[in-house]
């Protein structure tokens, strides 16, 4: 377009090349920390209330008690809503690169201190160690919103959408490392310190090095974030940010000159005539041309996490409800830790890593729309077939794990990326990173949704198969039915979600404009259904 400014059209323009790829690596290395942390704590809860919780005279091992086993692991979800909100705001506030740092170290820090929660007694282990997953979430959250913004902001236009999604992809693999190095460590100790099945001796099938398990899983979590904290740092402002927030042509240009590697006008006259008209994100304006679609990647968002993150936190609970998993009590606390690491990654391995990969190599070709609706809808589908005839599955075990890993394929191909991906283009610069963390926002929580309600749900409905501490509650079967109702309802606010594909930032919201009399312009191109 002739309002188009010449970085940002270059930027759109711009052929893949190594910056692209460094910013992927960059950007997705922090999303690989995000997921190692937030999900590493359920292979590491059973083994907790081994440790922690043990009463000589019960037959089944320890287990967290209900109000704790919530805190650990709702508590940096709590830590991520905020930071989400708090760092949005702050990316648009200050920029993106002079929060994006802080976030980082944030994530170092916190997962260390998580892994030396100190204390005697196990309320003062649960309390230290809940606190700094607050702030690790708080962290994590921060990331989301920034990393979202700024891989958009870089990205050209034909292939945005595969890089941001390249980005979130990276969150599949920081799952599988979870797994990989919980099966590392766990087979070491086990080798180590030799302990007997519950049933056998309850007294030693906790060897005391146990504790020492889940400290070094937790803090494993620091080394990636670490690793890629100088190379943030390097980073320049996004030109969008430089030019159409901070009004700097000049700067913008030298910027992108350098990334870019070729020559860029500092265009200050075009800066200073487009996007004037600053409406604020409690405006009618604002409500008026990107109200439904605020709500649109909100509640889609929601509904999503509510599916996904209560799948994922209670596979093993779920593994243990078909008999995947042995029972507790004929194992030992590390071979305990080693079955649930062992299923996780075969899941991962088989479900959740290719799922993020296919939406990278198809979402220019398919589009988001569609990516998130088929998503849904097979979600919905196999959900469905997992809990109505979950009493078939209870006997034929490989089947189930088909089933459920498939669940896990369709959600990465499918909302769990594009949740992700269209915030980060269909609002203006200024709101971007602000409005990205709003829908992240509520899509943790529907996270703490899913994992508290599916931790009281799932309980049976028989009273004598209860966990110790737990009231009866729906059982998996009807939880299952539960979370495929809540894809249903993703499918139907997927519709309130403009197609992106293909167009530059500034055209999809409306920021090359000179003067306010354009309507906007997506309301009128979603995919028509």
């Amino acid at each position: 377009m002739e309002n188009q400014l010449g970085v940002l059209n270059a930027l759109d323009a711009a052929k893949t090349q190594w910056y692209h790829f460094t910013a992927i690596v960059i950007a997705g290395m922090g999303f690989f920390t995000d997921a190692y942390d937030l999900f590493s704590i359920s292979l590491i809860t059973k083994l907790l209330g081994r440790i922690y919780y043990f009463d000589a005279h019960s037959a089944k091992p320890g287990t967290l008690p209900p109000r704790i086993a919530a805190a650990v692991n709702g508590v940096a979800f709590c830590g991520t809503l905020a930071g989400q909100l708090f760092f949005g705001w702050l990316g648009d506030k200050l920029g993106r690169k002079r929060v994006y740092g802080l976030t980082l170290m944030l994530m170092v820090i916190c997962s260390i201190a998580s892994g030396l929660s100190f204390g005697k007694s196990p309320h003062g282990v649960m309390a230290t160690l809940c606190f700094f997953r607050f702030w690790l979430g708080f962290g994590i959250g921060g990331d989301y919103p920034l990393s979202a913004t700024i891989m958009s902001e870089y990205a050209n236009k034909k292939t945005r959408g595969a890089f941001i999604a390249a980005v979130f992809a990276m969150q599949g693999f920081g799952i599988l490392t979870g797994g990989i190095v919980a099966l590392i460590v766990s087979a070491a100790f086990d080798h180590a310190y030799k302990a007997l099945p519950y049933n056998v001796d309850r007294e030693h099938s906790t060897a005391p090095q146990a504790d020492y398990i889940w400290r070094i899983i937790l803090m494993f979590g620091a080394l990636p974030a670490l690793l890629t904290y100088y190379w943030r740092m390097k980073m320049p402002e996004t030109a969008r940010y430089t030019a159409l927030v901070a009004r700097n042509a000049k700067q913008a240009a030298a910027d992108m000159s350098k990334v870019l590697q070729v020559d860029l006008n500092a265009e200050q006259e075009k800066v200073d005539k487009i996007g004037r008209e600053q409406f604020g994100l409690f405006s009618k304006e604002f409500a008026k041309r990107h109200g439904l679609n605020l709500l649109g990647t909100t509640s889609t968002w929601f509904l999503l996490d509510i599916a996904f993150y209560s799948s994922n936190l209670f596979q093993k609970d779920i593994f243990s409800a078909i008999g995947w998993l042995p029972k507790a009590e004929t194992m030992s606390a590390t071979k305990e830790v080693y079955r649930v690491a062992k299923a996780q990654t075969l899941i991962a391995l088989c479900g959740t890593v290719p799922g993020y990969w296919f939406t990278v190599a198809f979402i220019e070709h398919l589009g988001r729309f569609t990516i998130q609706l088929m998503g849904f809808f097979f979600m919905s589908v196999f959900m469905f077939a997992l809990a109505i005839p979950y009493q078939h599955w209870k006997t034929h075990n490989s089947g189930f794990l088909i089933m459920y890993s498939l669940t896990f394929f369709f959600a990465n191909f499918g909302p769990n990326a594009t949740t992700f991906i269209v915030p980060a283009e269909i609002f203006p610069a200024r709101l971007r990173s602000t409005c990205h963390g709003i829908s992240a926002a509520a899509g943790k929580a529907g996270a703490i949704v899913g994992s508290l309600g599916f931790l009281y749900a799932a309980q049976s409905t028989n009273h004598d198969k209860v966990d110790k501490g737990y009231h009866t509650g729906i059982g998996v079967k009807n939880a299952l039915i539960v979370l495929g109702a809540v894809n249903c309802l993703g499918m139907l606010f997927t519709l309130l979600v403009p197609e992106t594909m293909g167009r530059s930032l500034e055209d999809i919201t409306g920021e090359n404009e000179e003067d306010n009399g354009y309507e906007q312009r997506f309301s009128v191109e979603k995919v028509p259904v």
